[in-house]
């Protein structure tokens, strides 16, 4: 463990097992669905209390970590904030070249505290919708934290594929358990898309080992040896984790599956899918498509901006015509997690064209991946207060709800114009460093780029003014204004977001590192990258 700063304490396996370990304790506390409501109601709150307490702990720990790795880059004067720390190494199998190695830097660490967040505030605003199944709700919460945990700290990729593979199923579960009318379509739709994305990744895992030397799935030793690999060997396993984290961020045209899940899921799903499991996605290119298969990502760098563009253009113009609420904002998903990839793929395409490219258009896609969480989250915890109150999400239902609920008006407003990319928010960084790298690669990209962000207000913009002051509805007149947990919860997304995007310094020094090391590393494939014609028609 010779990056371990707390001297091998394993602070990384306490945040990841820590929610397992709360579901475990759930198992023993008295509950019965035939109880009497006074009895059902007083051993559900001590379950709702128990999961609560195990999820703060995580998010103090992960604060915590974040916390000391930032202050010792600050403090380091150096830019090591692309190094792993807190590492915990053993070895597992080692017939099969099997570690337990978890590691954290920056982006991993911002990632955790992202997951932590939003794993309390969907406890939170659970705490009275969820009346069935109390005590099988949280435990599948639980867990689904930890998998999730797990993908941002595995640095084994036999670990990493386990956690990746464990998170699906409470996701699932979530989705046909306590969704909507279509919940047990919309979870076997998720379940297929991302099962058959997870293949393809085991299919580039077991090529990159069998092609290792010596055999490793260790991903550190990867990210050194994948670069050398032969480019037909990167082309195919590139393709092979493109399609898997496609899937997950989504993009065009393996999205189908976001709208069903996000509308049948319960609210805390939507916030947890929208706001971390999309991340995932991202994270992976940037982990593991990149850094290990540079060649491939060069060759495919114009495909991958290519369909970006039309997620962001696609995602925009299918919300604008969205007559349910949930729908809108999951259309609006898929627009916005373009950007990531656009930002990712831009610099990339630049170092392929021969021009020096900087780092804006990855810095910003990891601005937008955590902008995305605090503020699409925030945005599916307001349809969820609207479906509470109205039990519909369809936009004719609503209208006139600023008289009946001004805080939650302006609550709304504040994640609105943070997702149009208001000035003063994080969605305006990460868009704007999105962009200045699209239009550095071509100014084509960059206009419509810049159209659709234009096209995002309509949307967004319209859609609050229909649902908060269009005549008021007779089933509005009398709905009650936000409790303390949304009201609370919705300030401390708006904060962050507003923090981030007033002073976004910290996290840019922290991630530029990192940004600086992965072009570097795409650059020096970049020379002898066959056209993408040339990979098919030798």
């Amino acid at each position: 463990m010779d990056q371990n700063m707390l001297g091998g304490f394993p602070i990384l396996s306490i945040m990841v097992y820590l929610p397992v370990l709360t579901a475990v304790v759930l198992l023993f506390v008295k509950y019965n669905e035939r109880s009497d409501d006074a009895t059902k109601k007083r051993n559900g709150d001590v379950i709702r209390w128990v999961a609560l307490g195990g999820a703060v702990i995580d998010l103090i720990i992960s604060v915590v970590a974040l916390a000391l790795y930032m202050s010792k880059y600050f403090n380091s004067g150096i830019a090591q904030a692309d190094s792993f720390d807190f590492q915990e190494l053993f070895v597992w199998l080692p017939d099969l070249k099997i570690r337990y190695h978890l590691g954290a830097d920056a982006l991993s660490l911002l990632l955790l505290v992202l997951t932590t967040l939003l794993m309390v505030i969907s406890i939170l605003v659970s705490w009275a919708p969820i009346k069935t199944r109390v005590r099988e709700f949280y435990i599948v919460l639980l867990l689904l934290q930890a998998g999730m945990m797990g993908v941002f700290v595995a640095l084994d990729f036999f670990v990493f594929y386990i956690f990746w593979e464990v998170m699906l199923v409470p996701m699932a579960l979530l989705i046909g358990i306590w969704g909507s009318s279509n919940k047990i379509y919309a979870a076997i739709k998720f379940f297929l898309y991302t099962l058959a994305g997870s293949l393809l990744m085991l299919v580039a895992i077991i090529a990159l080992y069998l092609n290792s030397s010596p055999q490793t799935l260790d991903i550190l030793d990867l990210q050194l040896q994948g670069p050398g690999m032969a480019h037909d060997l990167q082309n195919w396993v590139f393709l092979a984790f493109a399609a898997a984290f496609a899937v997950k961020v989504p993009m065009f045209p393996f999205h189908t599956w976001l709208p069903d899940a996000h509308v049948e899921a319960p609210t805390a799903g939507s916030i947890i899918l929208a706001g971390v499991l999309l991340k995932m996605g991202a994270y992976g290119f940037i982990r593991f498509a990149l850094p290990i298969t540079p060649a491939g990502a060069s060759t495919f760098a114009p495909i991958m901006v290519g369909l970006s563009v039309i997620a962001v253009i696609y995602g925009a113009m299918v919300s604008v015509v969205q007559p349910d609420l949930k729908k809108l904002v999951a259309y609006s998903s898929v627009s916005h997690m373009g950007f990531v990839t656009l930002g990712l793929f831009t610099g990339i395409w630049l170092q392929q064209l021969g021009y020096d490219a900087g780092t804006q258009g990855i810095d910003g896609a990891i601005i937008v991946m955590l902008s995305h969480g605090l503020l699409t989250g925030g945005l599916f915890l307001c349809v969820g207060v609207i479906y509470n109150r109205l039990h519909s999400r369809r936009i004719a239902d609503m209208g006139g709800m600023s008289k009946s609920m001004p805080r939650f008006a302006f609550l709304f407003g504040v994640m609105i114009f943070g997702s149009v990319g208001l000035p003063g928010f994080s969605g305006f960084i990460g868009e704007f460093l999105s962009m200045l790298g699209a239009f550095r690669s071509n100014w084509v990209v960059g206009t419509i780029t810049t159209l659709v962000i234009i096209i995002s207000a309509w949307y967004l913009l319209w859609m609050f003014q229909r649902v908060m002051f269009n005549k008021t509805v007779a089933a509005v007149r009398h709905f009650k204004d936000l409790d303390p947990i949304e009201t609370g919860s919705l300030v401390v997304l708006g904060a962050l977001s507003l923090f981030v995007g007033v002073y976004p310094g910290p996290i840019l020094d922290l991630i530029q590192p990192a940004s600086h090391a992965l072009l570097t590393t795409v650059s020096t494939a970049t020379a002898q990258v066959p056209s993408i014609f040339a990979m098919f028609f030798k």
